[in-house]
């Protein structure tokens, strides 16, 4: 039940998020819209899982979902490891952005955190 009511909510919350996140200028909120709506994606994996088990006895549907997330789970943690997520500048990198070379979302030049 948890996960049907986060498939049914989280969409909308990340929307919102991100809605807000644009309008203040906040690319920590606007990357928060984006984790929202991973967790939506993985809920949809989950209740696929859990569905195909219990309708047609497919036992094998609910490990093989739960596969999936984990290696979400996986590639979101290298990429937080190595600083592939939402750009945030440190050292060098901050000097050089001072200059004022960021988006709309406060992202610097060449960051995903607004797509």
């Amino acid at each position: 039940m948890p996960a049907a009511l986060s498939l049914a909510i989280m969409p909308f919350l990340s929307a919102a998020q991100r809605r807000a996140g644009l309008e203040l200028g906040s690319a920590s909120a606007v990357a928060d819209s984006r984790q929202t709506l991973l967790c939506t994606y993985l809920s949809a994996v989950l209740l696929v899982g859990l569905l195909a088990n219990s309708l047609f006895g497919w036992t094998w549907a609910d490990p093989i979902a739960a596969l999936v997330i984990a290696a979400v789970a996986v590639k979101e943690g290298r990429e937080a490891w190595h600083g592939d997520n939402c750009c945030a500048p440190t050292g060098l990198t901050a000097l050089k952005e001072a200059d004022g070379a960021k988006d709309s979302c406060g992202c610097a030049h060449g960051c995903s955190c607004c797509g």
